[in-house]
């Protein structure tokens, strides 16, 4: 057991990460089973939201996940599942900017010129 404690603290924190890492894992492995056995656009969606949690949260590389949804795409192509595309939200309008009078102009600082200093005199 550790002595320190910032060790103690560090200690706490690695198992409750570690239970989370391992739900999500489950979870996965869970969702991948359910599409195995029953291949369907729900259960695709369910594997594919499932991997999407694991990468966001930093469990797996991004690549990993590339690589690992590509494999469940190509199996739900052969079992002729097909995931209908998500409806984007509507984009939401900016309201009109006011109209003014006339449009601000920044008007031109005129630069006063410097005085030279003299030459020095040579003696």
């Amino acid at each position: 057991m550790p002595i320190i404690k910032s060790a103690i603290k560090r200690a706490r924190q690695t198992v409750k990460r570690r239970a989370k890492n391992i739900e999500i894992k489950k979870a996965i492995k869970s969702a991948e089973k359910a599409f195995a056995t029953k291949p369907s656009a729900e259960a695709l969606k369910q594997v594919q939201s499932e991997y999407d949690k694991a990468l966001k949260k930093g469990l797996m590389k991004k690549n990993t996940v590339a690589r690992r949804k590509s494999a469940i795409y190509a199996k739900a192509k052969t079992a002729g599942v097909k995931l209908t595309p998500t409806a984007k939200k509507p984009a939401v309008a900016k309201p009109a900017p006011k109209a003014t009078a006339k449009p601000a102009v920044k008007k031109a600082v005129a630069k006063k010129p410097v005085a030279k200093k003299a030459p020095a005199k040579a003696k």
